[in-house]
């Protein structure tokens, strides 16, 4: 027969090992926590790092960009006052072709015993020097081609002559001078051209 001393105990143990707390219960919880705040507090640093390398980035490609148009708009000003005056110069070339006909039209002895003459071309050819030195101060060069290989980049072909006993190609005559402007191509020298003539066999 059961004791009922026993039975009243049973139950009050029972109620005590309910009541109390299991060990390191808790334990765990706070860890993961504190594990957890730390995640999230680190999360936002890193956050803003990338943000921070981001903008940096941009500003690097923004100040590059910056100097780079700098760059560009010095280049296009030199490029402008080394080249805005071809078209000028250009049809000023007319004016120097025609003193130089004017000078190379009067034979050599013909003002030997006419005094006007000779001073009229004296005037000339002074004009003529002072328009070279001109040319020359704006960087406008003559291209003289006589007797040089032909170069397409500077002259312009119109015939060829044979039997002038020099390399083929060579310029052996120059109908109309050439003229270059800061190195760069303002007008082709028109020349002619030697012409090897085929041996008989």
């Amino acid at each position: 027969m059961t004791d009922p001393a026993h039975q009243n105990d049973k139950p009050e143990e029972a109620e005590e090992a309910r009541a109390a707390p299991a060990p390191d219960a808790q334990a765990p919880a706070n860890e993961t926590l504190s594990s957890s705040d730390a995640a999230s507090a680190a999360d936002p640093l890193a956050e803003k790092d990338a943000e921070i390398a981001k903008l940096k980035d941009q500003l690097l490609r923004a100040l590059a960009e910056i100097e780079n148009t700098r760059k560009r708009g010095e280049r296009d000003r030199e490029e402008t006052a080394k080249f805005a005056v071809a078209g000028f110069a250009r049809d000023l070339l007319e004016v120097v072709d025609n003193l130089r006909r004017s000078l190379d039209s009067v034979p050599a002895d013909a003002a030997a015993g006419n005094t006007a003459l000779a001073t009229l071309l004296e005037g000339v050819e002074l004009t003529d020097r002072q328009l070279q030195a001109m040319l020359e101060k704006h960087g406008i060069v003559r291209v003289a081609p006589m007797d040089q290989p032909f170069d397409p980049n500077l002259h312009q072909a119109m015939f060829e002559v044979p039997g002038t006993g020099k390399p083929n190609g060579t310029v052996v005559q120059v109908l109309q001078a050439g003229f270059v402007i800061n190195g760069r191509l303002l007008r082709p020298a028109l020349v002619g051209l030697a012409k090897d003539e085929p041996q008989a066999s």
